[in-house]
């Protein structure tokens, strides 16, 4: 500053002094630069294989694709724990589903920031629609509101019914749409109803149409295309079963007991399975998730209607997949491509359209990679990582492979190219080769050809269970 007082004129020293004001002023008249709205698309029990632009050339899903057309799709996302609970709080802690919550009615864990806190701390509403599983409720869990609220304890509500097929209804019983503040609304219908997506859109779209000032977080849960399996409206006649081709990997019967037999989800088809059981569930199923796509299209419509559709990243994926006649089973409690498998879309501002990546990912990479898209520091709890740089084609992978689990019946690692999983209530191994084998038909763990890389891959196996704690690494160690 002396020096400055010795060089310089006074009028010149005035303009110097006023300086950082006016640099402030100028500052706050600049425009801020809005983070983008996030838009996050949940569904339940859909195979990643139901998408028509992504392969499956039967069902029509004319939204679904526009989203991978527009967008970049992860075709090796996986659900490590292929239920429900855990799966949507994987999502919601970016968290493994080994803590607490990998319970079928876990309670959370203290510690972890969840994703809608998160997002809430750095400006956003943060807005919640449909399926709802956990303890607690949606507004003492991160979010602002919810409409649409579908949860459990309507039971005293609730009239038995049989499915599309005649079976007894054993799914969503006594679920019921209620308020935030616990008031249920049992006009609206008792389990599931062949119209539900509809009401779920409406609740996504009314909350689109509030145009608010700040940004949003909107968290959409379908549960199509969770069985009870029920023909939508106008949907009738969609799918003829007789054309509609079996699963390759089709099978009457599982080979052995994976560790859910006779688990409610297989109990949804006879035994064995046949042909015709398998197709029927395939027609409805399909139509479910028709009948769906056709309401996301109205959830992406009111976006470009509003528009807020350029600033708005939206995200489709769903909590695990389904066998629904592969390997001969009919449930989500197994590690195979068609089950732990997830579709996994991004559209949004800055994301490369018509794109697909193959780096193996997880559900708990959401939160972190979308942190990283909208400036927002990443919770030091979060273990998922982000994929932005994948993204941004900037890197081709975050990791060697990823690690699966399913009660203390199953567990599993597969890297880009092998998956082995171990079944140990059996002491049972499998290996497939999913360049050569994507339908998982040739298990080749007894091979002496492969000994020393199933001794490899178990090794590895064994190292991640014992990294986290896997109450089943000091069984088998002691084996």
């Amino acid at each position: 500053m002396k020096r400055i007082l010795q060089t310089t004129c006074l009028p010149c020293l005035a303009a110097l002094l006023l300086l950082p004001i006016a640099s402030a002023r100028a500052a706050d008249q600049r425009p801020v630069r809005r983070r983008s709205n996030v838009l996050l698309i949940v569904t339940d029990d859909q195979r990643p294989d139901t998408i028509r632009a992504l392969g499956n050339k039967v069902i029509s899903t004319p939204n679904l694709d526009s989203l991978v057309r527009d967008g970049t799709s992860f075709t090796q996302a996986i659900a490590p724990c292929p239920i429900c609970t855990p799966s949507r709080a994987e999502i919601m802690t970016g968290c493994r589903g080994m803590h607490p919550a990998d319970k079928i009615r876990g309670k959370w864990k203290p510690d972890p920031v969840l994703w809608a806190d998160t997002m809430r701390g750095a400006g956003y509403l943060s807005w919640y629609v449909g399926k709802w599983m956990h303890d607690g409720r949606p507004i003492n869990r991160g979010y602002d509101e919810s409409q649409g609220l579908f949860a459990g304890g309507g039971r005293k509500y609730w009239v038995d019914t049989v499915d599309h097929h005649g079976r007894k209804v054993t799914g969503y019983v006594g679920w019921i749409f209620q308020t935030d503040d616990g008031k249920l609304l049992p006009e609206r219908g008792v389990g599931l109803t062949p119209n539900i997506s509809k009401h779920f859109a409406d609740a996504a779209i009314g909350f689109i149409n509030r145009k608010p000032e700040k940004p949003f977080f909107l968290h959409v849960n379908f549960t199509a295309p969770h069985d009870p399996l029920l023909m939508p409206p106008g949907y009738q006649g969609k799918y003829n079963p007789e054309l509609i081709p079996l699963p390759i990997n089709f099978r009457p019967e599982h080979p052995f007991d994976h560790g859910n037999s006779k688990g409610r989800d297989e109990l949804l088809l006879p035994f064995p399975r046949t042909p015709k059981d398998v197709r029927e569930d395939l027609a409805v199923y399909y139509a479910v998730i028709s009948h769906m796509d056709e309401h996301v299209g109205r959830i992406l419509s009111a976006l470009e209607g509003t528009g807020q559709a350029d600033n708005t990243i939206v995200i489709f994926t769903s909590d695990h997949g389904l066998a629904i006649g592969s390997h001969g089973l009919r449930g989500k409690q197994n590690m195979y491509e068609h089950t732990v498998g997830v579709p996994l879309i991004f559209r949004g501002p800055g994301i490369p359209k018509r794109q697909r990546r193959d780096a193996q990912c997880y559900l708990r990479d959401l939160y972190p990679t979308v942190c990283d898209m909208v400036d927002i520091k990443i919770p030091k709890t979060v273990e998922g990582l982000s994929l932005a740089p994948v993204l941004e084609g900037k890197a081709k992978s975050v990791r060697a492979c990823v690690f699966g689990h399913y009660a203390n019946a199953q567990r599993m690692i597969r890297t880009d190219r092998w998956k082995l999983i171990h079944y140990p209530r059996i002491k049972k191994y499998q290996l497939f080769d999913l360049s050569a084998d994507p339908h998982e038909l040739d298990n080749l763990a007894d091979d002496p050809r492969h000994r020393s890389l199933v001794e490899k891959l178990r090794g590895k196996l064994e190292a991640w269970q014992k990294s986290i704690g896997d109450p089943l690494a000091k069984r088998e160690k002691g084996r």
